[in-house]
């Protein structure tokens, strides 16, 4: 096939048909979109861009996370033949507006999040919307634009922090001419790819990166592969959703493969197995198996070893893919030796990504692998990499062009060593390498390496700074607690040349470095924090002790928690519109002085848990009261031993589903219809609907769901699932300590009973939501619709109106994303105070409301209350 533009692979998108492309989790649902989809969307956007004027050349901002709209929009956009900007999420408002200024860009695809920082100036379209935007549109093959290969693809910005942005110009040649080696190489082993197809690839690295381009966009496609995107980095959801999805590939940036291996030894550290996990690491042979044994053997023997990380994975998963920077020795060994190989690359931007890659077979460890066909690469003498070839880029916008060395080299500013092989070593950025007063040359990668390995150090980053001799290493440490950085220092140095260790160090006041978008140190900014720090105290503080300038290891880790949780709580409340307290301070009550309820306290939560990359126990957050609590739970002091809520599989599975429809037809009906006499009203609505969809009704009696059920018809009462009291599902199953053996009988009857024939599932009071609305999501992604009663509660006898609905229903909605229907119940208010079991034909009603679906844009009390004028109306 001809392979002059990269809409040549786009060709190949509806020939696969309804095959998965791209799988996204947002909010509680996780989206498929097939490689026909993704072209039909493609096509329809690029004549949404025809319609709207924008012609060939013309600059387009696509301002989002991944996502598979934002993949339709980038191809249509190429279609159309306009340039794309890709920007990250995070970008600042300011950022965004330079860029905007800087590109003249005609139109922002964009999406919830990043919307708040888009320039009032541009015309936006929302990618939660893109489909519904594009419907009116043909979504046959588009051919309105010739496209030819040195046409621009897009401008990537890599820098603008301190001075104006840096864009890369990347064209069609440019990117073809490190994807067509990829795919000339992957040719030779697609025979062998049918035995495990569909390969499953987790990209965790933003589009806006061309690296993540390439992992998320262009190399799958070769493999007809599945790219599945998450929003959330915490490590123990994305364990989890390599397990749910049986994930084959991660592509994945070092420093949240890093934040990988911490979960992993946290979680054998709760087993108190850690120890046991670092002597098998240290030695092969105390994990079971010897060089000595052939790879096959020797592999087999790693798996079963660490089976328990692998099973923490699914067992599927093979291989990490790391790039967009350096990736750490201790972590790259770390997972090599449970068994899990880690690919890495070496690339720039201004080459469009790749320059070397270390091949899945033929792995050098420690390496960045070979250079790739069609480049020629040469280090000069002091060790820098000169470049050139087809994936150059020919400049940056505006024309400051790339500046070319003697003979059309491209000068990339890296350090690096070549083995007889020709397996690339990465040593670090020109610029920051440290040349001492005698004239040698230190690398910083180096002493981080060494400072790495050490267990008692968390993250490092070395500097220049001058000394009395000259230029000298500065260690940059952020520490656990209870470390002393003197001792770290010392041991980091018997590993080191004499000219290489190091003699100064300050510990960083802070979680972590600025890093960016791709994870790597921004040491222009911990360069002007370190010396703003010596120059606001003692010089001298850091020669020997940097503890006296930045605190203490437990020092400084206590400041920055007490800030994290400060600035979240302040975050949260903003948000939620709540009273914002003019102090936070330890013994602020959770309640009482910082208005949070419990949909609050599981937003702070999460908040916490993506930011320090851990798993909190809901049940035991539950439990905090105050801000020193919220504390001590991060440390694990504070614990809850409660039972689990039961989620049983088994009720939505074969032959319970037969059973449940039987019992519905035999039992349910008739008992409920003889009892309540009732009528149904608003039926035109359910007529022609499939779902699934959100029912919530007003709560009044035990029989509520019962009324519901039979009212409904028959092809959506067989895919309903029904949310009931979490804490009462919970003690039928796990009674507690004390409870009578009669009574655990009866109640353990009960639960299996009211399983089998109403579906219910667990939605707690107090804790525990989390779960239970990923649940909600899973049983929709199945088909289901779901039945709540957002009061939370049956209103007690003689109240003769309904209850105040709850937040955490309008989250609910929020995130499951599907319409709601309203079903209120007539008669029963009036029933249930005058104790009467079988009333008059016609006193009882259930009406069923039109569905609704709400904007995208609201907020959750805002959707609450909108659901209970619907109720109300």
């Amino acid at each position: 096939m001809d392979r002059s533009t990269l809409l040549s692979y786009l060709a190949n998108y509806p020939q696969r048909g309804e095959e998965i492309a791209f799988v996204h989790r947002r909010g509680l649902r996780t989206t498929r979109w097939s490689y026909a989809r993704i072209a039909s969307a493609a096509y329809a956007t690029a004549r949404e861009l025809e319609r709207r004027g924008i012609c060939k050349g013309e600059r387009i901002l696509l301002h989002g996370g991944n996502c598979a709209e934002w993949v339709a929009a980038f191809w249509g956009c190429l279609l159309r033949g306009c340039v794309v900007v890709p920007l990250d999420r995070e970008s600042t408002e300011d950022f965004v507006r330079r860029v905007h200024e800087q590109t003249a860009a005609r139109l922002m695809f964009t999406d919830a999040a990043a919307r708040a920082r888009s320039p009032a100036s541009i015309p936006l379209l929302p990618l939660e919307e893109l489909e519904a935007a594009i419907a009116a549109h043909s979504d046959a093959p588009y051919t309105g634009t010739e496209i030819a290969e040195d046409d621009a693809v897009e401008i990537i910005y890599t820098s603008g922090t301190t001075a104006e942005p840096k864009g890369v110009v990347l064209t069609h040649r440019n990117l073809l001419a490190n994807l067509i080696p990829l795919e000339e190489e992957i040719e030779k082993y697609l025979v062998w790819e049918r035995l495990v197809h569909p390969v499953r690839f987790l990209n965790l690295v933003p589009l806006s990166h061309v690296f993540g381009q390439f992992m998320g966009v262009f190399v799958p496609q070769l493999l007809a592969g599945e790219v599945h995107f998450l929003e959330s980095l915490n490590p123990a959801e994305i364990a989890r959703n390599v397990r749910r999805e049986r994930i084959s590939v991660i592509v994945i940036v070092p420093r949240l493969l890093d934040s990988l291996r911490e979960w992993v030894e946290r979680d054998y550290a709760a087993h108190g197995r850690l120890e046991e996990l670092e002597r098998r690491l240290a030695s092969p042979e105390r994990a079971g198996y010897s060089y000595k044994h052939s790879w096959v053997c020797r592999e087999l023997l790693r798996w079963w070893t660490f089976r328990r990380v692998h099973a923490r994975f699914g067992f599927k998963l093979w291989v990490f893919i790391s790039g967009g920077a350096t990736l750490d020795e201790r972590t790259e060994t770390f997972w090599r030796r449970l068994g899990f190989p880690v690919l890495q690359g070496y690339g720039m931007t201004e080459t469009a990504s790749l320059i070397s890659v270390n091949h899945p077979f033929k792995m050098s460890r420690g390496s960045v692998g070979k250079v790739m066909p069609g480049y020629e690469l040469k280090v000069d003498e002091s060790g820098e990499i000169l470049l050139r070839g087809a994936s150059v880029s020919p400049g940056y916008w505006k024309g400051e062009g790339v500046e070319p060395h003697a003979g059309g080299w491209l000068r990339t500013g890296d350090i690096a060593e070549r083995d007889a092989e020709g397996n690339l070593f990465f040593k670090g950025r020109k610029k920051d390498m440290i040349v001492t007063g005698a004239g040698l040359n230190i690398h910083p990668e180096d002493l981080e390496a060494a400072l790495n390995r050490l267990p008692e150090v968390r993250r490092s980053c070395v500097i220049g700074i001058e000394g009395a001799q000259g230029p000298e290493p500065l260690a940059v440490l952020i520490l656990d607690a209870d470390a002393d950085a003197e001792v770290a220092i010392n041991r980091a140095n018997a590993d080191l040349a004499p000219h290489q260790r190091i003699r100064r160090h300050f510990v960083w006041s802070g979680d972590d470095f600025p890093r960016t978008p791709t994870q790597k140190v921004i040491k222009r900014e911990v360069i002007a924090k370190v010396h703003a720090e010596l120059r606001s105290g003692d010089s001298t503080a850091a020669t020997r002790d940097a503890s006296a300038s930045a605190g203490s290891g437990a020092a400084t880790h206590a400041r920055s928690l007490a800030a994290l949780l400060a600035a979240s709580i302040s975050s949260l409340l903003r948000r939620l519109n709540s009273e914002t307290p003019v102090q936070l301070d330890p013994a602020a009550n959770l309640t009482t002085d910082l208005k949070l309820d419990s949909l609050g306290r599981v937003e702070l939560l999460s908040a916490l848990e993506d930011h320090y990359g851990v798993e909190i126990d809901e049940a035991a957050f539950t439990q905090a009261s105050t801000l020193h609590d919220v504390e001590r739970v991060l440390h694990g002091e504070l614990e809850e031993q409660a039972a689990p809520y039961p989620y049983p599989k088994w009720s939505s599975r074969f032959p319970v589903t037969w059973i449940r429809t039987l019992l519905h037809h035999l039992v349910i009906t008739p008992i409920t219809l003889w009892m309540s006499r009732m009528t149904v009203e608003g039926r035109e609505h359910l007529e022609g609907i499939r779902g699934p969809f959100l029912f919530f009704a007003n709560h009044i009696t035990y029989a509520d769901h019962a009324l519901i059920l039979v009212a409904l018809p028959e092809r959506l009462r067989r895919r309903l699932g029904v949310a009931m009291e979490g804490e009462v599902l919970r003690d039928w199953l796990y009674p507690p300590p004390g409870t009578r053996w009669l009574t655990r009988l009866r109640w353990l009857a009960e639960y299996y009973l009211v399983i089998t024939f109403f579906h219910v599932f667990p939605l707690p009071k107090r804790s525990g939501f989390r779960r239970a609305f990923a649940y909600a999501g899973e049983r929709v992604d199945a088909g289901d619709s779901i039945l709540i009663f957002p009061e939370g509660e049956r209103r007690p006898r003689g109240v003769m109106d309904m209850g105040e609905f709850k937040t955490g229903a309008g989250l609910l909605a929020k995130r499951l994303d599907v319409p709601v229907i309203p079903v209120k119940l007539e008669g029963l208010y009036e029933l249930r105070r005058d104790r009467v079991y079988f009333p008059a034909p016609g006193v009882v009603k259930v009406k069923f409301g039109a569905p609704v679906l709400f904007s995208p844009g609201m907020e959750p009390a805002e959707i609450a209350r909108e659901m209970e004028q619907l109720l109300e109306g």
